[in-house]
């Protein structure tokens, strides 16, 4: 079973979302602003992926830099409650599946927990490539690494 946590607003979320249903798989979506977050499910994402909570603290488009969540000084606590009080300040989206978990940021992310990729050529909603013709990750070289 595949699960994702989901913002049908976010283009990553539905990229990452497009890429899993390609693949053949029927996913559980969990549009988490609507049922929310609490303390025991976030505690064991956060434990899955190794990460902590102010990696997962979502600064653009979120109230954090408002309620005052960037500072140092802030808990891993006081992050935790504030991400079930308000679950925007989660990023996203996170998919679990048997391969394991991951915020999967940038999209192309999800293809290390998929066993099964999409068919190529897979291309995210702008247009860039994720899986070429071949099936392979499409890897974009940056001018500095070509040079």
């Amino acid at each position: 079973m595949i699960v994702i946590y989901h913002n049908p607003a976010c283009g990553t979320s539905r990229n990452v979302l497009r890429c899993i249903e390609a693949a053949g798989y029927e996913p559980q979506v969990i549009e988490y602003l609507q049922v929310g977050w609490t303390r025991p499910q976030l505690l064991g994402l956060l434990a899955a992926m190794d990460l902590t909570p102010r990696q997962i603290l979502r600064i653009r488009n979120s109230p954090a830099e408002s309620l005052g969540l960037q500072d140092d000084a802030v808990t891993d606590e006081d992050l935790i409650s504030a991400m079930c009080k308000e679950p925007i300040l989660v990023d996203r989206p996170i998919v679990c599946t048997p391969l394991g978990i991951r915020l999967c940021r940038p999209s192309e992310t999800v293809l290390d927990v998929l066993s099964i990729w999409p068919a190529g050529p897979f291309a995210k909603e702008d247009g860039q490539l994720v899986i070429d013709a071949d099936g392979q990750p499409h890897i974009v070289q940056s001018a500095s690494a070509s040079q």
